[in-house]
């Protein structure tokens, strides 16, 4: 049963890259929720979520409809927050981080191992990634001392996929969802070894890799059968 939050989020954002939910179909809360088993609350606040994003419209009367999302969308706002965050990782490792900020990214560190070490994962262990992972970003940003970069990165988050937060999850294929969640949670690891040791061309680096990521994986499933983008606007 798909639980309450941004794990319903994830998932509905999975069923629509996946073309589960192919471009151009309505949506509306009952059939929705009644497809997840869960009422229609936790289903209204992802739509409108997902309606922010950019993946679905919302009709003049009822419900919604999925928005046709190119590979060049996706790409472009990720390409975008890479190098933004790739940015700020630079600057708050030249900086060099204060004794706050080095424990509460550790902290992120240390929960994201209890998630992983166990060799599995579930919606559960997801949701919990989603919030550390934003923590994490959020603390290199504000680490940076750089303001104009969170406000670049707010006017890029209404395209789909841009939001640090905008994980898809398939509850269906645990084995490559934990290898996909693991390696991001590594580089959280590699990360943080070049802010510490203020390497700020590897924090860089390693930042956008983290980013175009999101979008590597999704040309890898796109070759499987899943994760289907619509590419040049077809």
């Amino acid at each position: 049963m798909a639980r309450k939050g941004q794990g319903v989020v994830s998932i509905l954002r999975d069923k629509i890259v996946s073309g589960e939910f192919p471009a151009g179909e309505r949506l509306a809360e009952i059939p929705t929720a009644e497809l997840l088993g869960i009422s229609r609350t936790p289903v209204r606040i992802a739509f409108r979520a997902l309606e922010q994003e950019g993946l679905l419209i919302k009709l003049p009367r009822r419900g919604y409809r999925v928005r046709k999302v190119t590979h060049l969308e996706i790409s472009g706002s990720i390409e975008v927050r890479g190098v933004l965050e790739g940015l700020a990782a630079r600057q708050a490792a030249e900086k060099g981080l204060d004794e706050q900020t080095v424990e509460q990214l550790k902290q992120c560190l240390i929960e994201g191992d209890g998630l992983f070490n166990k060799g599995t994962i579930n919606q559960q262990d997801i949701e919990a990634y989603n919030g550390l992972n934003k923590r994490f970003h959020d603390l290199i940003l504000q680490a940076s001392g750089n303001p104009a970069i969170q406000s670049a990165l707010q006017l890029n988050e209404h395209l789909p996929f841009a939001s640090v937060t905008a994980l898809a999850f398939n509850p269906a294929q645990l084995d490559r969802e934990f290898r996909r969640f693991n390696y991001a949670h590594m580089q959280h690891h590699a990360v943080f070894e070049a802010l510490i040791k203020r390497q700020g061309t590897r924090a860089e680096a390693i930042m956008r890799e983290h980013a175009n990521a999101t979008l590597s994986y999704a040309e890898l499933f796109d070759v499987y059968g899943s994760y289907k983008l619509v590419d040049n606007g077809q």
